[in-house]
């Protein structure tokens, strides 16, 4: 819908991406960051699956992984 308003130049973000296998929280439309990358977004809006996380580090570790191995 943004991209018919706004122009294809307009960058689709996309927010609500937990890393696989971890809790979706309060979001009610999820996938993985490597789905949401499959499926069309060229950036991500990824807060809580890193800032919560007991490790923060390793849980954005995990996700890079899981972007490079998709």
């Amino acid at each position: 819908m943004l991209r018919a308003e706004l122009g294809g130049g307009f960058p689709p973000g996309d927010a609500g991406h937990p890393a696989a296998g971890t809790e979706v929280g309060d979001q009610r439309r999820v996938m993985t960051p490597a789905e949401a990358l499959r499926a069309g977004a060229t950036d991500l809006v990824i807060g809580r699956p890193i800032t919560a996380a007991p490790d923060p580090l390793a849980a954005l570790k995990q996700i890079q992984l899981e972007l490079k191995n998709n």
